[in-house]
């Protein structure tokens, strides 16, 4: 289970307490007035609340700006100017926007110990990739550092939880390199279709070999992206206009809005099979990273063209190798690598039927511009006390509402994982209902968080998003999934003490690879439900099945015929494969008819083991589900 990116039992605060004994007076030449006072979306824990009481050293720290001295004096109200460090080259159209509400540091190339040193002098750092903003430099910050930006996608240098202990919000660039890193996936396309880097490095040797370096067409010809997020959909749309047919495989993208510029969601295995050309732009996660393998390049077409914009990790560099040596592959265009730069003698790098480019995917003026423009505005607003829609952690949240909710955020989240396991088929999620039963009334019960760890659950596990209470809401928007929340009154027996009953959750209009989870019969939802049972998570319903099952470890249903035998003969295959039960229950309708068998395992079994399961008599379905 990924961990909870709020620390539990602490408020997430923004910002430093103010000292309201202390006054300070100030002689600021060039202080401004542009940062107002935050608005009320982040409160009196926002950034830049207690700005006037700012802690003497602070300023004593950077004399040639501000010269301090602390009296039992009413103060003067000026507001200081904070302190942006920008740690890697930023275009002029962000510095501009930075410099226009405070003072901006350039200083690139900083070594880790130079960076450690110049920070708690810092309101703010925007980074690229290059700089690692570690625990250390967080620690280092002593609580002054309020915003890290990242001008980029990847937060991969960034160390989110230390951010959120320390109270510092951060943000990225999710979407001005998108057409970039489109056009490049095109570029090298092209590139590999008609073998331009391979003539070029032939006619500059002196050799004229027209024939050699023949070429294939792209019109008529099948690319599967994979991976149809803003990346995949606009590599989608501009090999539409070179003629090509396009499928593409996501497991979570909306099937209307693939159909809507003319684009077939496929199956992961059909994709492999019918494409000419294979796009990759998908995130790197632990369900993707080496994904292509040696069992993916045997299912593919023999002479499948390779592009990877992506992440290097998710192929597996041995592999491609070999299948570039045999044939299966007939090249590869290859911008990410899974080390970076890659080293001298990576044998992938030297495949003469391989064409590299350094990571060049955002890498055009117009995207380095829109970049310093997102990122730049992104770190303003946040500095303003304003929540930005590409924040990445977690603003203050209050440690009671923390505390009382800790066991739910645990079961909001698995309940997510759950529900999206058993979604089949490639329409994608779009309509989730979430019902809390509560003895409370609405307003004394805060399910933000709540929502925003089912939107975790079921959004993680199939993307790179990072999901908190900042942009969860966001993020369920912008992949087209509507959240809708009810309030059912608890019956006798509940208190007011205890938040929550039981949190549910049905996923609307979709399959489901497990037809006992279906609640209402047909293509209608898929619906689990869970409690919380002795401190910890439990699952107290699977479609209309009621079972009570600990959500640790992770979870296998069977659907079965209730007859004497069966729990016996799955519990003797588990254990004959090595895989320990931590628990068992069986709901059923009614004797001797159907039941749900829900098993509890510490470890995963194998695809014989599971085979077997499947291969006894009375066992009509299962699901092995990852918790």
């Amino acid at each position: 289970m990924a961990a909870v990116p709020f620390p539990a039992g602490s408020a997430v605060n923004l910002a430093p307490e103010a000292s309201p004994a202390a006054s300070i007076s100030l002689v600021v030449p060039s202080c401004s007035r542009n940062l107002r006072s935050p608005r009320h979306f982040l409160g009196r824990g926002s950034l830049l609340h207690s700005y006037r009481e700012r802690r003497p050293a602070a300023f004593r720290s950077n004399a040639a700006r501000a010269e301090v001295s602390v009296r039992s004096q009413q103060p003067l109200d000026v507001t200081p100017r904070p302190t942006v460090l920008v740690a890697e080259k930023l275009g002029e159209a962000g510095l501009d926007l930075l410099r226009k509400v405070a003072n901006v540091d350039c200083s690139y190339n900083l070594s880790p110990e130079e960076l450690l040193a110049k920070i708690s002098l810092c309101d703010a750092v925007i980074v690229r990739s290059a700089t690692k903003v570690t625990k250390e430099v967080f620690e280092a910050a002593n609580g002054r550092l309020k915003v890290v930006g990242r001008a980029g996608v990847g937060i991969d240098n960034v160390n989110l939880q230390a951010a959120t202990e320390k109270g510092c919000l951060v943000v990225n660039a999710p979407t001005a390199n998108t057409v970039a890193a489109a056009e490049h996936a095109i570029a090298l396309l092209a590139a590999l279709a008609r073998n331009v880097a391979q003539a070029n490095a032939s006619v500059k040797s002196g050799k004229w070999q027209r024939s050699k370096y023949t070429g294939v067409s792209l019109v008529d010809k099948t690319i599967a992206v994979m991976g149809f997020g803003k990346v995949g959909s606009e590599v989608a749309r501009r090999a539409k206009g070179l003629g090509m047919h396009v499928i593409a495989h996501d497991p979570y993208a909306p099937a209307d809005r693939a159909r809507a510029i003319g684009v077939e969601l496929v199956g992961f295995d059909e994709a492999l099979a019918r494409a000419d050309y294979i796009s990759l732009h998908m995130p790197l996660t632990d369900d993707t990273r080496g994904i292509f393998n040696d069992e993916t390049f045997a299912k593919v077409k023999k002479g499948v063209r390779i592009i990877n914009v992506a992440r290097g990790g998710v192929i597996d560099d041995a592999a491609l190798i070999k299948a570039l040596d045999n044939g299966t592959v007939a090249q590869a265009a290859l911008d990410v690598f899974e080390q970076e730069p890659p080293a001298k003698d990576n044998k992938v790098v030297q495949h003469e039927n391989v064409i590299v480019t350094p990571h060049l995917g955002a890498s055009t003026v117009e995207a380095q511009e829109g970049v310093a423009v997102e990122i730049a505005e992104a770190v303003v607003g946040a500095l303003r006390g304003e929540l930005s829609a590409t924040a990445v952690n977690a603003p203050m949240v209050s440690s009671k509402v923390l505390t009382e909710l800790a066991p739910y955020v645990s079961l909001a989240e698995k309940l997510g994982k759950l529900a999206v396991q058993l979604v089949a088929g490639g329409g994608g999620v779009k309509d989730v209902t979430i019902s809390y039963t509560s003895a409370r009334s609405p307003d004394d019960l805060d399910t933000r968080l709540l929502r925003a760890m089912i939107v975790k659950g079921l959004v993680e596990p199939v993307s790179n998003a990072f999901i908190n209470l900042v942009n969860a809401d966001y993020v369920a928007k912008h992949r087209g999934i509507r959240i809708s929340e009810e309030r059912h009154p608890a019956e006798g027996g509940s208190t007011q003490a205890q938040p929550l009953e039981s949190i549910a959750v049905k996923i609307s209009n979709v399959e489901s690879k497990f037809s006992s989870a279906v609640s209402d019969g047909g293509r209608v939802a898929v619906a689990v439900a869970g409690r919380i049972k002795d401190g910890l998570p439990h699952l107290s319903q699977v479609g209309q099945f009621s079972m009570d099952v600990s959500l640790e470890g992770s979870v296998i249903l069977c659907k079965q015929v209730d007859q004497p035998g069966i729990i016996g003969k799955v519990g003797g295959l588990l254990g004959d494969g090595n895989v320990n039960v931590s628990f068992m229950s069986v709901g059923r309708t009614s004797p001797r008819k159907q039941a749900v068998m829900a098993i509890g395992v510490d470890e995963e079994p194998s695809k014989e083991v599971l085979h077997r399961i499947g291969a006894i008599p009375a066992v009509e379905e299962f699901v092995f589900l990852k918790l």
